[in-house]
């Protein structure tokens, strides 16, 4: 009983303390939308800052559940990063920009995929940009 108990728990890994957290979500959201809250893109499919899609929301609150809410909730700046962070915890094995990028536009393996690459290095351009205050 105590075992499937615990086989029920779902462990959230939080981003190392060494990841620059804070840039990488900067950068994806300057790609994204531009910083804007209210963007909507993908014909209507994504919303907020990070351009979220719903599949995308119900992974990371599948995973945390603590993060509740419901899917327009992504248009929420605060909300949104517990979402994308929460989705990276699940698949990022490390929190590097290209990786965090390519997951965030392909899903959990998009930071293989040559159909990321693109992205990946506007991503990897906004976060060096943002570095240098430009």
């Amino acid at each position: 009983m105590i075992a499937a108990a615990l086989l029920s728990v779902t462990l959230c890994v939080p981003p190392p303390a060494s990841a620059d957290v804070d840039g990488i979500l900067w950068a994806i959201a300057k790609v994204e939308s531009n910083h804007r809250d209210s963007a909507v893109g993908d014909n209507g499919a994504a919303i907020g800052r990070y351009q979220i899609h719903r599949a995308y929301w119900q992974d990371a609150v599948q995973y945390d559940p603590s993060i509740g809410g419901k899917y327009e909730d992504c248009t929420d700046p605060v909300y949104a990063r517990r979402v994308v962070i929460a989705y990276m915890s699940r698949y990022a094995k490390n929190w590097d920009v290209s990786t965090v990028a390519g997951i965030h536009n392909g899903g959990r393996l998009g930071y293989k995929s040559q159909a990321t690459a693109k992205y990946r290095q506007k991503v990897e351009r906004a976060y060096a940009d943002h570095g240098t205050g430009r």
